[in-house]
Formats: C-alpha cells, structure tokens, sequence
C-alpha cells in the first residue's frame, strides 16, 4: 500500500489482450479507425437497447480472447459492468460463458475498476488470466438516466453523450506471446460531491474525484507514484 489510496503490485499483472468494439457515432470520430469492431446499426441486431449493449459485452470479449488466442475456458474469473440497474447487460451479454462473473458498477469509472479488481486477483495469485469487461449504450443510458429516446426530449447545445461501445481486456500472471502493458498499480479514489446537479454534465461530477489524491509521503523508489494535482473547486 503506497499513501491511503494507492497499490503497488508485487507480482505485476500482465494486459495481454484488449478489445473495443464501438457504435456509428463513434466510428464517425477522429478514433474511429483505432477500434476494433464498429457497428453501424446501433441495435446490433437485437430486438432492445439493453439486448444490444449485451451483445457489445460478448463481442468484445471474444475478440479479445481471440487476440491472445485463448478460449473462455482459460478464465478463471470475470469482473465486468455496466450502466444498467443490476448490470443486466453485463448478466445477460456473458451468461453463455458460464466463467464465474464479479459484477461491478463504477458508472464511467467501471473500466478502471475491472482493471483494478482484475489486477489484484492476479497480483495475489488468485488467478492466473481473467478478463476485464465493460460497456455502455447511448439509449440505454438515456432510459436509465435522463428521458427515453421515444420521449423526443431535447437535448442542450452542450451536453454528455454517453459512449455506445465496449472495451475488454485480458490480464495473465505471464506475459505470453504478447503483452500490451504492465500493470505497475491502482490508485483507488474516493466520493468527492460538490453538488452539481446538471445530469448533461457528468464530467463536472467526476472531475473532482481524480484531483482528491492524497499524495504519497515517502522518499527513494517507491516516491515516484504520480503527479498530483490540488482539486480546483468548480462553480
């Protein structure tokens, strides 16, 4: 443990594998080539929004797996999330697996989080490869959270679009053939609420969080942790 918020792995967990598989937004983008997979219907050939974010899960996991050239039988576990009340789409898009599954829910910190919960499996010798799994869905997300597309509500000139896509990785306690990066640590952060109440501005809720790093007060290799910066308070 590095300072109150902060893991330095011992045994270094290996991401040797990753996928991402996105929507027609998305693929639109600057980063639109960088993606794996990209849909141009935003169903994916499901008959809901919730289905078709399911379907993003299990795809990505299985380019994912393809890449390191593993099957799901060589999971021992699997951390994934969601936007969704009770992770429905991470349920039903990795049920055909049958691998045990850690439910998570981090909201947009969801990634980190499976990396982190992965991670830490694996440092501990409680797993030798898992997978790292999570995803969102613009109209799902906008049914849990805000208005229903249906509804026709109009949105700000400026506003939040949530991500439609996918991302997976696969962590190993041994590099393989490949290894796309190391995983030196986690820094856990903590609940930081300065009240914003604007549901089109999420970014304004989580800003804070990632300034509230309580540094590490140490000297020599181990002091080298990160660059901290002071919360800057936000109107």
């Amino acid at each position: 443990m590095l300072g109150k918020q902060s893991l330095q792995f011992t045994c270094k967990p290996y991401i040797i594998s990753s996928a991402s598989i996105v929507g027609s937004k998305e693929a639109k983008g600057p980063m639109g080539k960088l993606f794996d997979k990209a849909g141009y219907d935003d169903m994916f050939g499901a008959q809901n929004w919730e289905d078709a974010e399911s379907s993003l899960q299990k795809e990505a996991l299985e380019i994912a797996l393809s890449k390191a050239k593993l099957v799901k039988n060589d999971l021992q576990m699997v951390f994934a999330g969601d936007l969704l009340g009770q992770s429905i789409a991470s349920s039903f898009g990795l049920a055909g697996y049958q691998v045990p599954h850690v439910g998570l829910y981090g909201a947009c910190s969801t990634c980190g989080l499976s990396l982190t919960m992965g991670g830490m499996a694996v440092a501990g010798a409680f797993a030798q490869k898992v997978g790292c799994i999570t995803s969102s869905h613009f109209a799902s997300a906008e049914k849990e959270f805000r208005f229903p597309l249906a509804y026709g509500n109009q949105r700000p000139k400026s506003a939040t679009w949530t991500v439609t896509g996918s991302g997976a990785f696969i962590l190993s306690d041994k590099p393989g053939e490949q290894v796309c990066a190391v995983m030196e640590g986690a820094t856990i952060g903590k609940i930081v609420d300065y009240g914003i109440k604007d549901s089109m501005n999420m970014g304004a809720c989580m800003a804070p969080a990632t300034g509230r790093i309580e540094p590490y007060q140490g000297n020599g290799a181990n002091a080298k942790l990160m660059v901290l910066h002071k919360p800057s308070k936000i109107a």
